[in-house]
């Protein structure tokens, strides 16, 4: 007779003899099935970033610090290029990408790709000629960056590993940026030029918008209805009206102004006062000051979590994070993630 193999078992060609080996491979199949333990099928970045994180940027030591956002400890550092200043993550949480700006000396021209599950820098883009990325966002699928030492922005895109877009703004000191929620537009400071650049990302166009002195820190409320800049050099901080891109106020905020952050909801406004060692917040409506937070020597990086109940303020001088609870405006803790901390980003 002839045999034949069914999964490397070898039955006899024989309708009585086959039924009987397939009927009872399958009762063995059934069998160490439900005899083998249930095991929770977990993919590796669920598993590693099932908590919420914070990442910190240390800039003196070129690091990336991954902090446990519920015991505010330090988890892991991972090397990155020289003197990183900002970082954003993807929404999945799977990556984060780091622009490494480099020193006096030796400007930056790479962005560091941080895998978040596997706690590694799994590559480092080179953005040559570009020099000196600094702002990064993650907007509509791809990194929009600045090139302060290029007078340019550009976007990075993950899946085809290309710069694929770049927008020179004419300006100096091309810092910041943020994107509006629907994707159409880009806003970035350029501290050098006393001025934000406006551009509608499908035409190209661009707008100069005049506002104080040494614009730096830029935030756009969750509406997509107005843009806050604030001026380091000046004291003063410029509200855009993102319909108009027209100044429509402006007003004192504090000493060397230099990152704002709105929360989710759009209440309240949170500003870092570089020289005035100092956080103050705002009502976004009223523009009236609701807090003023001591913290540590000269902060500037500033981030508040998703639910709006805590921000976080980076410290460079004082090697640390400080924690805020934005119910009561109150310091509940500090965070020590290395040397010189500065840009933060967060994933869920």
């Amino acid at each position: 007779m002839m045999k034949a193999k069914i999964n490397g078992l070898t039955t006899r060609n024989n309708p009585g003899h086959t039924f009987k080996r397939v009927r009872d491979l399958m009762m063995l199949i059934a069998t160490l099935l439900l005899a083998a333990p249930v095991l929770e099928v977990v993919s590796p970045i669920g598993a590693q970033t099932r908590e919420p994180l914070l990442l910190v940027l240390n800039k003196s030591e070129n690091t990336l610090a991954i902090v446990d956002a519920h015991t505010l400890k330090v988890t892991t550092r991972i090397p990155t290029g020289e003197a990183p200043h900002e970082v954003t993550a993807s929404p999945d949480g799977r990556f984060a990408y780091v622009a490494n700006y480099g020193t006096g000396p030796k400007p930056g021209s790479t962005i560091s790709v941080i895998d978040l599950a596997a706690r590694k820098e799994v590559k480092r883009v080179d953005l040559a000629p570009l020099l000196r990325p600094h702002g990064i966002t993650f907007a509509a699928g791809a990194v929009y960056f600045t090139v302060e030492g290029s007078r340019a922005v550009a976007r990075y895109d993950p899946g085809s590993d290309r710069v694929n877009w770049l927008m020179g703004t004419g300006q100096q000191g091309t810092h910041m940026v943020v994107v509006t929620p629907d994707g159409k537009k880009l806003y970035t400071t350029n501290i050098g030029s006393n001025t934000v650049t406006a551009i509608e990302l499908a035409t190209g166009r661009l707008i100069q918008i005049s506002v104080g002195q040494g614009p730096e820190g830029i935030d756009l409320s969750p509406d997509g209805k107005e843009v806050w800049v604030a001026h380091r050099n000046d004291g003063m901080l410029s509200v855009i009206e993102v319909a108009t891109d027209k100044v429509k106020e402006s007003f004192k905020v504090g000493e060397m102004p230099i990152r704002v952050k709105f929360t989710p909801d759009g209440r309240r406004v949170l500003i870092s006062n570089a020289r005035g060692n100092e956080v103050a917040i705002f009502d976004a409506a009223t523009r009236k000051e609701w807090k003023r937070i001591p913290v540590g020597a000269v902060p500037v990086g500033l981030l508040v979590t998703p639910d709006g109940k805590r921000a976080f303020v980076a410290a460079t001088q004082a090697n640390k994070v400080s924690v805020i609870n934005l119910e009561e405006g109150t310091i509940v803790g500090e965070i020590e993630p290395g040397r010189e901390p500065d840009g933060l980003a967060w994933v869920n």
